[in-house]
């Protein structure tokens, strides 16, 4: 009786405990959502939610920001980004992960490492190549800055799947007159769906919500960012903290909704990925 009396405190404990990082984590989404639907004479707290319904929040986001606008050159910048990370990465990854040589740890350690390095220490150099190449306001451009920078995590992700699948498929495939790309694309991709899950929910999460590189390489307004979009209520003699909020609050919902599709992959792929 005392056995399960203390198991019942440690579940009740561990609950507790998961349930307040939980609300930790939800009171930002709260007070977002407060901010969005109050009026701009509403001076009280910004913890009291509304008991009315004022929209004209999102109108303005919509009119004055084109925060649908932006949704939509995100939604292209970060599908490009993230098709490019996930083929570029698992294409890498196969020779780096089943041809265990010097110079491949040598390009694993140097690729890990590249994650380390702050983006904005290569921002100058960087600006300077992209002027160059006439990158700069372009949607390939900002792509490409995008890839070249999140293109060491979905390498390191997808190295250590590939690690923890036999290589006895890829030799039985070979005896059996198997070229490598095929190989790579009739057996060992199909086998990468939670790896490739986890590897699009973080750095589309992470290209989504990008700001630095959004700030320097879209100056153009015809391709703006949703964090642009948010940032432009944002002057030095004002601001309107409920369309931003209203903007802000359209612009998650598109990744929120990708989370929600791949959340079942995503757990597994993380784990497999750092353990295996």
């Amino acid at each position: 009786m005392m056995k399960r009396a203390g198991k019942k405190r440690r579940i009740s404990a561990s609950t507790f405990v998961a349930l307040l990082i939980c609300a930790f984590h939800l009171i930002p989404f709260y007070i977002m959502i407060g901010v969005a639907l109050k009026s701009p004479y509403d001076t009280s707290s910004r913890w009291v939610f509304p008991g009315y319904l004022f929209l004209d929040n999102f109108k303005e986001a919509i009119r004055y920001g084109d925060i649908l606008k932006s949704i939509l050159s995100n939604v292209i910048i970060t599908g490009g980004a993230v098709v490019g990370i996930t083929v570029i990465g698992a294409l890498a990854a196969y020779p780096l992960a089943r041809n265990q040589t010097k110079f491949n740890k040598g390009v694993r350690t140097f690729s890990l490492g590249m994650m380390m390095v702050p983006a904005l220490s290569l921002l100058v150099p960087l600006y300077s190549l992209m002027v160059k190449i006439q990158g700069i306001s372009t949607y390939w451009g900002i792509i490409l800055v995008l890839v070249t920078f999140q293109l060491p995590t979905s390498i390191f992700l997808f190295t250590n799947f590939i690690v923890s699948i036999p290589k006895s498929l890829d030799e039985a495939a070979a005896i059996d007159g198997c070229p490598r790309l095929r190989i790579f694309f009739s057996i060992i991709l199909p086998q990468l769906k939670p790896v490739t899950a986890s590897v699009i929910i973080m750095t589309g999460v992470s290209c989504w919500n990008d700001y630095m590189f959004s700030l320097y390489f879209l100056q153009s307004p015809q391709i703006k960012s949703v964090t642009l979009s948010v940032a432009s209520f944002f002057t030095q003699t004002q601001s309107n903290m409920g369309a931003a909020a209203a903007g802000a609050l359209l612009g998650i919902v598109p990744i929120v909704a990708l989370y929600l599709c791949l959340q079942k992959y995503f757990v597994k792929g993380m784990v497999d990925s750092a353990i295996k």
